[in-house]
């Protein structure tokens, strides 16, 4: 989706304005992927608006650094008290998609980043539906992807590095050639891992069912977490288990998770439609309840919310 610039952008500790946020072209991180990031929503609520799961965003945020060996200059709280200061000055009352990124800039050229200084930007702008209005409304079709998510072992997929999201974009590419709206990527061994950039979940006789991060290379999600508490306390079972493309053919119902994505429902995969082709009754719950948690309509995930003001 195109990106539509806002007033100013954070850099390095101050506001700067949004066509100056600029690096030189031999930025460490441009040539080899030396970076991580986050992906976070704000919403407008009654009480104004709120970024959701601002604080576990940046605490990812710096776990993922640290796992690159990148010693952020900034804590959890001056990152997120800096993440409500660019939605502030930039008026983004009505909500938006938020930015932060750790990379490295100028220092060494070459396979070496340690003397390279560790840089800091957090950005925002106005942001829709990720997968498409009717992707939210009806559901996505997939096609699993011929390329496999990485071996943890090769890649820390723990950690959520710039680099590594070469892999997302050569799924996708392939997934929208084919004709298809995402792509689903499995493990080396063959399991189910996650999307280009979101989490899956199958129901199946009422139950939900999720692949284990640790074992399938999946990123640990933060919406799927959230979701996951939703739907326990719904009364839904909810289980981490191994899955295989099979098991998303013969499903009840599907759906994904995903900060940009949000809650989206899975139609069909690989030409066949999971269950009668529409969303079931828990993934439009599920659904709902999401989407009325993030706009701050459900007190008792309130916590989850950072207002801006």
């Amino acid at each position: 989706m195109p990106i539509t610039p806002t007033k100013q952008v954070w850099m390095d500790g101050e506001l700067v304005p949004w066509a100056e946020a600029t690096v030189h072209v031999l930025t460490h991180s441009l040539h080899y992927g030396t970076g991580v990031f986050e992906g976070i929503r704000a919403y407008p609520t009654p009480q104004g608006v709120a970024v959701f799961r601002l604080k576990e965003h940046m605490e990812r945020l710096l776990a993922s650094a640290r796992i690159l060996m990148m010693e952020v200059p900034y804590g959890r709280d001056e990152l997120v008290a800096a993440a409500k200061d660019v939605v502030r000055v930039n008026g983004l009352d009505e909500g938006c998609y938020l930015r932060p990124l750790v990379f490295l800039g100028d220092g060494e050229m070459g396979l070496n980043p340690l003397p390279c200084r560790v840089r800091v930007a957090i950005a925002a702008w106005p942001w829709g539906t990720y997968l498409g209005e009717e992707g939210l409304a009806r559901g996505v079709r997939l096609k699993v992807s011929s390329w496999r998510r990485h071996d943890p072992n090769a890649m820390p997929t723990a950690a959520k590095g710039t680099g590594m999201y070469l892999n997302s974009a050569l799924a996708k590419i392939e997934a929208l050639k084919a004709g298809y709206d995402e792509a689903l990527l499995l493990a080396p061994d063959g399991r189910v891992s996650e999307c280009t950039g979101e989490n899956v979940f199958v129901v199946r006789d009422g139950r939900l069912l999720t692949p284990p991060t640790s074992a399938a290379g999946a990123l640990p999600g933060i919406t799927q977490d959230a979701v996951e508490t939703l739907a326990r306390d719904l009364g839904i079972d909810v289980v981490h288990q191994d899955l295989v493309r099979t098991d998303l053919y013969l499903a009840d119902e599907a759906f994904l998770t995903g900060t940009a994505a949000e809650l989206v429902p899975i139609r069909e995969v690989d030409d066949r439609l999971v269950g009668d082709g529409r969303p079931g009754p828990i993934t439009t719950e599920l659904q709902r309840t999401y989407f009325a948690t993030v706009r701050g309509e459900l007190d008792r995930y309130k916590d989850w919310l950072d207002h801006v003001q």
